[in-house]
């Protein structure tokens, strides 16, 4: 049914999660994964927790390790199950439509993704990724909870 999934992470715990179930969900449909981390670029006003604490150099170093350390430990998890796994770490202001493209760009069939990852206050005033994923992608979207 479905040949290649993009599951999209923030390394939150449930964002995990839906990682993992997303890889195992491929490898039963006997399909393909590529894994998608978006950074957002640093804003001097902000509220984004990860910011506020750091300078611009140290928010833009540690989001990408941290990026990098989610799309490494998806890889090994796809490798370990035999699932093909890319993975890509892309910047935006709109996780969502970064999201919503990559699966455009790498001809995905389905997103697979949590339900909500750490989004703290902004999410309630601006509404979860998740749900501006659902609102305008035209691929299908599995919520995982």
């Amino acid at each position: 049914m479905f040949s290649h999934i993009l599951i999209p992470t923030d390394g939150s715990a449930l964002a995990t999660l839906a990682v993992d179930k997303g890889i195992e969900f491929a490898r039963d449909a006997n399909a393909g994964v590529t894994i998608i981390t978006v950074i957002e670029p640093f804003h001097i006003a902000t509220a984004n927790a990860k910011q506020i604490n750091r300078t611009r150099g140290e928010y833009e170093k540690f989001v990408r390790m941290e990026g990098a350390r989610a799309l490494t430990d998806a890889e090994l998890k796809a490798k370990q199950i035999g699932v093909s796994c890319r993975s890509v770490q892309v910047e935006s202001d709109e996780p969502f439509q970064a999201i919503i493209d990559a699966a455009e760009k790498n001809s995905c069939d389905l997103i697979m993704m949590a339900s909500h990852g750490r989004r703290g206050i902004g999410a309630l005033l601006l509404g979860s990724v998740t749900q501006k994923v659902l609102t305008h992608s035209k691929i299908p979207v599995l919520v995982y909870r």
